[in-house]
This record gives C-alpha cells, structure tokens and sequence, in this order.
C-alpha cells in the first residue's frame, strides 16, 4: 500500500511538472507571438516611406521620406506618456468611469498605464510580467500607422513641425479614443450599440484617413494642381516602381497588423484557456484570417485593374481590398470577403476622383483608401454580419452586430477623425505652422529641409500634366 501510495504521489509530481511545463511553453508562445507582430508591422512602415518617397517629385523626396521617419519616432514616447493611458482609461467616455468587464476606467488605467510610480511595474522589465510590453509594442505601431496614413496625402507642402504636432494628435489621441470606444470590451460602441470591428477598418483607417481630410481642406493643393477653371492637373511621382513595391510592402505588414489583433488562448489576460478570440472574445483562428486576407487582396487588386488598367491603383486596391473587410475578417467566409473587396476596388477611383473635383489634393489617395473603405467596410459589417454576437456572452446577454450599430459606430469614427484633424491643422495655419512658403515648395523641399539630395547626379523635375489628357 505504502508503494502504491508513493507511487500515485509520484505520478501526481510529474503531472505537475509537465502542466506547469506547459504553461511556460504557452506563455513564451503568447510573448513571441506578438513580439513578432512588431518587427511585421514596421515593415508596413518600411512600405509607406517607399510609397511615399516614390510619390514624391525629385525635389522633395527625401523630405517625404524624413517626415514619415518622424511620425513614427514620434509615437512611440507620445504613445508610451499618455496614448497607452487613454487607451485603458476612456472606454466607457468621460469621467473615465470603471466598465462592466472590470478593465477600463481612469483608476485602473493610474494602476497600469503611467511610465512612472506603481504602474511602472507594467511599463517597463518586470520578469513576472511577460505581456504588457508586447501588447505596449502592438499597440504603438498602430499608432504609427494612423500617423503614416495621414502623412502621404500631405506631401510636399507641409511644414514639419506642424505634421509633428498633427501625427501626434492623431496616432496618441484621435484614434486611441475611437479603439477605448470600439475596440475594448468595456467600450461604450461596443456595450451600448454592438459595434464590431476586429481588423480596425473604422477606428484606425478612417479615423486616420477623415483627419487627413480635415488638414488637407487648410493645408490647401500643391502649386500647380488646379488651373483656373478648377480642372485637375496629375503631378506624378518620381519613381512608380518604388511607390508600387512600398504598397506590396504594406500589404506584407498587415498580416501582423491583424495577426496583432488576435487575443491567443492560455493565460490569465485571455479570454479562453483553450482557443483564440477577437479584441471582444468572440471567436477567430489564423486560419480564417488565411483564407480572407488573400481573397481580400486578390478581389482588391482585380476589382481596381478592371476600372483603371493603373498599377498605382491596382496595389491601393489591395490595400482597399483588405481595409474594406477588416471590420468581418473574424465572421466572413472567403467568397464574400472577396465580393466585398472586389467592391472596393471597383468604386476606389470613382471615390478619389469626386474628392478631388472638389479642390482636395490627396497626393497618394489615403483619404479614398483608408478613409472611405474604411467606412464603407464598417458598414458592410452591419449588412452581412448583422445578428452575429458583437462580444463575447451568453446568446441574449451580449450585444449583436447590426447595420444601425455600424453605422453609429462610422459616424463616430468620421468625427473622431475629422475635427481634431481640421481644428488642429486651423490652429496651426493661423500661427503660420502648416505650410511651407511657396518659395520653398517651388525650389523643393528638400533644398530648404534637408541637408543631403536623393538623387544628386539626376536633380531636375518631373512635369506637371494634365490629370486625363484625352479630354
């Protein structure tokens, strides 16, 4: 009996060994998990300074290049001082009150989010806490996303300083707002009005793209963009071929950017021991995101070749593509995600186009891109999600998707961008700190705020050009 008994004690001490074994196995999992969804989404920033540099004159490309450098060395202290902290105080809108899921609220926020004092344990090396750090690094570069959205459609015209305070708006406020609103699970859309988008098509693209919006109406065209009667001239790039491998680029980083938006299975922040949710605890697997994210990619691309036969359009049609299902990319199966994409990149250029007779200089297309599929994705949600659980609860306890929801969700997403983007870039023109002088524009910006040349045996310029040179 006694070498029964020392034996089952035996067998019970190896169980524990092995299960706390697996626990360590997970957690390391968990960590490298998201550690590696950042190296992935610096590359949609890689994506964005080749995009943009490709999209600049010869005259201004490394000033294009420079600016978006900034924006993301900017976010990440703006983001790390008070973004994280808003992130987890706001969901529930002001004061700042405690949700019902017991992780939001000013309070708690004091307790997880300051670089400094008590909270600093989670904001810096703490080896009992494997988590904060990674979710911290996710978290920022998509900060510096929204600040790289922004950044294209202001080419060669805006004052550095300026974008700066304007990047930091957006990436450390403006869209941390609508993710506490939209993207947590205490968040007020979500609890209140069902809203549901797990791949950030409202709360991080269109949020960013409607800013753009809102400083593009004062920043005003580049020099040489409208004629007189307001017909539109095209002032093309100084190297498609870079700005086309810069979109394939951020194409290759979203698949960290909704790797990212995963919650895996595990560990005491997870919602399930045993399987992968969303940001709202309802299901998902990279399975599923395999499958949707190509056949959003491909629906995107064909979508836009079959209406403009333009590469540049065709790659923002990928981007379109996986922009306008991000929203469902957790619920659609891959037919409809492809009809939906191909959807986008069929209006795509019909949208910028009516933006631009309107007197807007979008130089790369972001608000259309990022912007308006980005609404049109959230919305699409409401039709084809429609009765599917927003959060994760017992079926009648829980919130559900709905297209009045979505839409209530767009609505908020558009202002949140919009007027921080238009009161800040106002405020900024009336102290003389949006643009440049038209002296600087004309000669380059790179003569004026640069100290090297991109190119210094090619200089010279590429030609303005009427935008449809048939008519």
């Amino acid at each position: 009996m006694e070498e029964q008994l020392a034996e089952l004690v035996a067998k019970v001490a190896e169980l524990e060994a092995a299960a706390g074994g697996a626990a360590v196995t997970n957690t390391m999992f968990a960590e490298t998990f998201y550690y590696l969804t950042i190296p992935l989404m610096i590359i949609i920033h890689a994506g964005f300074l080749a995009y943009e540099m490709g999209a600049s004159r010869l005259k201004n490309v490394l000033s294009s290049g420079v600016k978006n450098i900034l924006a993301f060395a900017f976010m990440i202290p703006t983001f790390y001082f008070f973004g994280w902290w808003i992130y987890w105080g706001f969901p529930t809108g002001l004061p700042g009150a405690a949700g019902p899921a017991g992780i939001s609220g000013v309070e708690y926020a004091n307790a997880i989010a300051w670089g400094w004092g008590e909270s600093a344990q989670y904001m810096g090396p703490n080896i009992a806490d494997q988590a904060s750090g990674v979710f911290f690094g996710a978290f920022a570069l998509f900060a510096a996303t929204t600040a790289s959205i922004m950044s294209g459609a202001v080419i060669e015209r805006i004052q550095t300083v300026g974008f700066i305070i304007l990047a930091v708006v957006l990436g450390s406020f403006a869209w941390v707002v609508a993710a506490a609103w939209g993207w947590h699970a205490d968040g007020w859309l979500v609890t209140k009005w069902g809203v549901h988008d797990f791949g950030a098509a409202g709360l991080v693209h269109a949020v960013a793209g409607f800013f753009a919006l809102g400083v593009l109406i004062n920043l005003g065209p580049r020099i040489g963009k409208f004629n007189a009667d307001g017909s539109a001239n095209h002032i093309p790039g100084h190297n498609m071929p870079l700005t086309v491998t810069g979109l394939m680029l951020i194409i290759v980083g979203f698949w960290g950017f909704l790797m990212a938006c995963v919650i895996v299975p595990g560990e005491a922040w997870s919602w399930f021991a045993d399987k992968p949710s969303t940001i709202y605890g309802t299901p998902i697997t990279l399975s599923a995101l395999s499958f949707n994210i190509l056949m959003a990619v491909a629906g995107g691309i064909i979508g836009a070749w079959l209406f403009t036969r333009d590469p540049f359009w065709m790659m923002s049609g990928a981007l379109a593509g996986i922009i306008s299902t991000a929203s469902g990319l957790d619920i659609y199966f891959p037919a409809l995600a492809f009809i939906i994409a191909f959807s986008a990149g069929i209006i795509l250029k019909p949208c910028a186009d009516w933006l631009e007779k309107r007197g807007i200089d979008d130089a790369v297309g972001a608000v259309t891109v990022h912007g308006t599929i980005g609404l049109y994705g959230v919305v699409m949600l409401g039709i084809w999600g429609s009765g599917y659980p927003a959060l994760q609860g017992a079926a009648g306890e829980v919130p559900t998707i709905s297209l009045i929801g979505q839409i209530v969700g767009a609505i908020v997403f558009f202002l949140l961008g919009f007027v921080p983007g238009y009161v800040v870039s106002l405020l900024l023109k009336m102290a003389g700190m949006l643009r440049i002088r038209e002296g600087a524009e004309l000669a380059g910006m790179d003569i004026v705020k640069v100290p090297a040349a991109g190119y210094p045996e090619w200089g010279g310029d590429a030609p303005v050009t009427p935008a449809h040179p048939a008519e």
